[in-house]
């Protein structure tokens, strides 16, 4: 989880504990650890970067497109939102 505060409150906690999940948290600043920061910094490559929008409805409309179309990033995707990370020790 991302310790956002909402994840942290006593009924979350509470209702965790009665269905026996263990909450784990990131630690306070892992963007790359989270998926959802790795999908945003993806959707911005495609979208944002290099390019001009003449208007805002342009910009809009190229997300709503984008998000239409994920299956053409299919490939990307899988390998970049997957949970295998490079785990570096102090040995």
């Amino acid at each position: 989880m991302d310790n956002a505060r909402y994840q942290k409150a006593y009924e979350v906690q509470e209702y965790a504990k009665k269905l026996n999940i263990v909450l784990e948290y990131l630690p306070p600043y892992s963007p790359n650890l989270n998926l959802i920061e790795r999908f945003w910094k993806f959707t911005k490559k495609i979208i944002v970067r290099n390019k001009y929008y003449e208007t805002f409805d342009s910009f809009v409309s190229a997300f709503t497109s984008f998000f239409q179309s994920l299956d053409l990033y299919k490939s990307s995707l899988e390998s970049l939102l997957t949970l295998n990370f490079e785990i570096i020790t102090n040995n």
